[in-house]
């Protein structure tokens, strides 16, 4: 495999990472509402889901592969309905503190990586478009199984480095509110949520 390829499936995995949808709303919903551990935390959830997904495409498993598509609807229904209800949670909760109840407890930092899994599972069009993306980048006149493994491994490397940086820039802004624009934070994860399951609603089979 040539450093040009490398490089461009480099560029491609940072576009792909800025591209706004489920995992990015989940993680900044996090980020804004209790702060960078517990960014990090849902990061880590959704980076092994993730993870989990791309071993599945990078190993050619064709059984969840066919798994996954001919349940692609219910799938992203589950992940979809579940970012909503977490949205709708946000707000709602918000609404309570307006009105003078005491804020919730902090959630645990196991519910919030479970979380994470869930949603990256739950978006099936990420397993579907792996396994039409990664071999467009595999040299075929050289081993395809370590190319795969390689090219599968940078994937989620630079997908969570992409995390990892906008969960940093969103803590240090985050750092420099007052109460008040703090609870306009909350505001905003709920909102991120509720988009966030919009776009895994309307995700379609690539």
């Amino acid at each position: 495999m040539s450093p040009e390829i490398l490089i461009a499936f480099i560029a491609a995995c940072i576009l792909l990472g800025l591209t706004p949808g489920p995992n990015m709303s989940l993680i900044m919903a996090s980020t804004l509402s209790s702060g960078l551990r517990a960014g990090l935390t849902t990061l880590a959830g959704t980076t092994t889901g993730l993870a989990l997904l791309v071993a599945a495409a990078a190993a050619g498993m064709s059984s969840v592969m066919v798994f996954m598509s001919e349940w692609f609807d219910v799938i992203r229904w589950v992940g979809a309905f579940y970012l909503v209800y977490l949205g709708v949670r946000t707000l709602w909760q918000l609404r309570r503190r307006a009105a003078g109840a005491p804020p919730p407890p902090h959630r645990a930092g196991a519910n919030l990586y479970l979380e994470g899994v869930l949603v990256s599972l739950s978006n099936p069009k990420v397993l579907l478009f792996l396994g039409a993306f990664l071999p467009q980048f595999v040299d075929p006149a050289r081993d395809p199984v370590w190319q795969l493994s390689l090219l599968a491994g940078l994937f989620v490397v630079v997908l969570a480095a992409v995390d990892v940086a906008y969960t940093l820039a969103l803590t240090r802004a985050r750092a420099t509110l007052d109460a008040a624009r703090l609870r306009l934070l909350d505001g905003a994860a709920g909102v991120l949520l509720l988009l966030g399951g919009l776009a895994l609603a309307m995700a379609r089979r690539p």
